[in-house]
Order: C-alpha cells, then sequence, then structure tokens
C-alpha cells in the first residue's frame, strides 16, 4: 500500500510539474472555468445585495396591514375608517401623548431618470404619516431637513439619489401635474427604503386624488407576540378582513421573489457556459494524456500501475479548475462586491442595491469549478489508466 502511494505522489508531482510544457491550452482552460465562475458569482453576489437590502429593511415589532389578499402595497386599498379601527386595536404601543405610533401610508410611482443610461423608471414617492419615520430603525437625515407637513417638499434616499438624476438637494422635480422641491436627503441603515421619495401623507392624498384610502399602515407593537392579538382582531372583526403580517416578514417575502428569479436567470447561463468549460478541460487533458504516452507507458513498464496514472491526470484537471475558480472569485470580487445597481421590487419600482459577495457564494462559485474540473479530467485519466504500454511506446 505505502508502495502505491508513493507511485501516486510521484506521478501526480510528474504531471503538475509538466504543465508549463502546455502552458497556451492549460491557460485557456483556467480562463474558461474562470469566466463561468465570474457569470455565476455576478448573479449570486446581485441576488444576495438585493436580498440583504429588502430583508434587512423589516422589524419584528412593526405590523404591516395590508387589503385581505395583497402581495405588495401597490394594489392594497385600507380605507381611512379601518385606519381608525387598527388605531383602537389590541397589541398598537402608544407614545408618551398616548397617541397610537401608526403610520397610514400611500404608495405611488413616479417616473425618474437613470444616471447611467438617461432611461426613464419607475421611483417610489411614498406619502407617509406623522410617525412614518418614527416607525423605520436608523433614519436620520444626512442632507437639508425633514419635509414641512402640509407643504410640496419631498425628501430622498441617500441611495435613489446616487443612480437617479434631477433629485439633488434644492431641486425642483414634477410628479404629476405638481412640482415639488426637495429640501433633504435622509438614509436608513443601507435598507429598502432608501431607494424612496417620502412626503407628506395627506398632500400626496390631495394632489392624486386619494383622500379616503391609503394602500398600507405600518403600526409599533408592544412587541413581537402581540402580533397575534392584532391578527386575531383583524380576522374577528368584519370591518377589517386585512391581512397583518410583520414588516420582517413582509420584506422577507419581497426579498425572496426578486433574488429567487435572479438566480434563475444566473445559474442556467452559468451552467452552460460550464458545458464549454467542461469540453475545454476534456481537451485540455486529452492533449495532456497524448503528450506523455510515451512517459506513461515507460512508468507502466517499470511497474507503475495504472491507478497513480488516474489520479495524476484528475490531479492535473483539478488543479487547473482551482486556478480557474479562485481567480473567477477574485475578479468577481474586485469588478462587482460593492458596485451599486438598481432592478424592480416587489411593487415595480426601482430598488438600489449593492452587490455583495459572501464566503459562501465565493465557496458555491469554487465548487463549481471543481465540479467542472473534475468531469472534464476523468475520461482522459480513464485513459491515461489504460493505456497500453505498446500504444505508449509507439505514440511519437
Amino acid at each position: 500500500m505505502r508502495s502505491l502511494w508513493l507511485q501516486v505522489a510521484a506521478v501526480t508531482a510528474i504531471n503538475l510539474k509538466s504543465i508549463s510544457q502546455r502552458r497556451w491550452l492549460s491557460l485557456s482552460t483556467v480562463i474558461a472555468i474562470a469566466l463561468v465562475v465570474i457569470v455565476l458569482l455576478a448573479f449570486l453576489a446581485m441576488a444576495n445585495g438585493f436580498q440583504r437590502t429588502i430583508a434587512g429593511s423589516g422589524a419584528d415589532d412593526i405590523a404591516i396591514v395590508l387589503r385581505a389578499g395583497s402581495q405588495a402595497e401597490i394594489n392594497s386599498t385600507v380605507s381611512r375608517d379601518q385606519v381608525r379601527l387598527i388605531e383602537d386595536g389590541p397589541g398598537i404601543a402608544r407614545g408618551s401623548d398616548g397617541k397610537p405610533l401608526i403610520s397610514p401610508e400611500l404608495y405611488l410611482v413616479v417616473d425618474g431618470i437613470k444616471r447611467t443610461t438617461k432611461t426613464k423608471a419607475n421611483l417610489p414617492l411614498r406619502g407617509i404619516g406623522e410617525q412614518g419615520s418614527e416607525l423605520r430603525k436608523d433614519v436620520r437625515i444626512t442632507a437639508g431637513r425633514m419635509f414641512n407637513r402640509g407643504s410640496n417638499e419631498v425628501v430622498v434616499g441617500k441611495a435613489l439619489l446616487r443612480e437617479f438624476e434631477g433629485l439633488d438637494l434644492g431641486s425642483t422635480v414634477s410628479f404629476g401635474a405638481t412640482r415639488w422641491t426637495v429640501v433633504g436627503v435622509f438614509e436608513a441603515g443601507g435598507s429598502v427604503f432608501e431607494s424612496e421619495i417620502w412626503a407628506d401623507l395627506s398632500v400626496v392624498q390631495s394632489l392624486f386624488n386619494r383622500n379616503n384610502i391609503v394602500q398600507i399602515v405600518r403600526a409599533r407593537l408592544t412587541g413581537p407576540a402581540a402580533l397575534n392579538e392584532l391578527k386575531s382582531y383583524s380576522d374577528n372583526d368584519p370591518r377589517l378582513k386585512l391581512d397583518v403580517k410583520s414588516e420582517a416578514s413582509y420584506f422577507a417575502e419581497q426579498a425572496s421573489q426578486t433574488s429567487d428569479l435572479i438566480q434563475k436567470l444566473g445559474w442556467p447561463l452559468a451552467i452552460a457556459m460550464a458545458l464549454g468549460a467542461v469540453a475545454g478541460a476534456l481537451n485540455t487533458m486529452y492533449s495532456s494524456v497524448a503528450a506523455r504516452a510515451t512517459e506513461i507507458a515507460t512508468l507502466r513498464a517499470i511497474g507503475f500501475g495504472g491507478f497513480p496514472a488516474f489520479v495524476g491526470t484528475l490531479a492535473e484537471s483539478l488543479l487547473l479548475a482551482a486556478i480557474g475558480g479562485l481567480l473567477g472569485a477574485a475578479a468577481t470580487y474586485l469588478i462587482f462586491d460593492g458596485v451599486t445597481a438598481s432592478t424592480l421590487g416587489g411593487n415595480f419600482t426601482q430598488v438600489v442595491f449593492d452587490f455583495k459577495l459572501s464566503p459562501w457564494l465565493i465557496a458555491e462559485g469554487v465548487m463549481l469549478a471543481l465540479i467542472v474540473g473534475l468531469i472534464g479530467g476523468l475520461f482522459p485519466a480513464l485513459r491515461a489508466a489504460r493505456l497500453p504500454i505498446v500504444e505508449g511506446l509507439y505514440a511519437n
């Protein structure tokens, strides 16, 4: 047994040292595998960044109230009377003044212009109640001030400002038939709220003819456990019959829909490219076996078995794949990690997010590269193990 492993080590060392003799063929395989990994990791980093932006926006002690059956607030409707009933619901926290901590909100789609492509895109204009900003985590004004109630003023999320033009502090923008003044820029801990434009609820309702309705009610609970109390209250009152869920659950659902779609686009493309990389790896390793046919036959003639030739050839293929995988992961990190982009979210408006590459995603990319190397090296390795001595000695 010890002799066998010494043979494996010796043949493997010979194979790896001979890679330089086939440098261009080996390099093409490494590059092909690296490109596969770059494509896959770029899509995964995009999905991961989007999911972190959306799912990280929610809190367990904030309740979201929507029309029954609504998957997103853009197709929800909640009447003024229902808002009043929610205010009196169980489990709703109250401020020092005794008022319920809720924010009725109206969510509308307006036009924006992307800085990079100069094309139109849907942006979210949200009318928020008096408690709107307090019911969100880590919200603070970074430039200018908060809008005044009853005025045509808006504040813009920091992420939105990076991606879209015409929203700079002090500028005037037109939404519908009304002109608005940008009086502030806010950040919200990198959450999805940074992709929104906020204005006073009553002004938005008036100017867009939505006086008696909102689309969502955001309410602070006395604790996460109070969510079930509020759900039961809504289910048992025929005047309500609304969907009640935690903000964390709501955003997790929103994130999964789009991130799943991104991954469903990325994996098939990466697999299709991987098949091409497998073909390249097969070509490289068959060429390697052909170039070393005399060497392999000579080793067999002096007592080496077929198994060391098999392992040595497979190890060469796996090494090339590992180099390609690590090179692709490094390139993806340098090119894409932290890059800002925007895509449609669950409300059919743009969500600005950063590509985020995690160690687990890098491991997935390298694993795919090793699978390509394993498949691409398996059959040539079998060829090396079964190469007849006479055929090898007279190959050249």
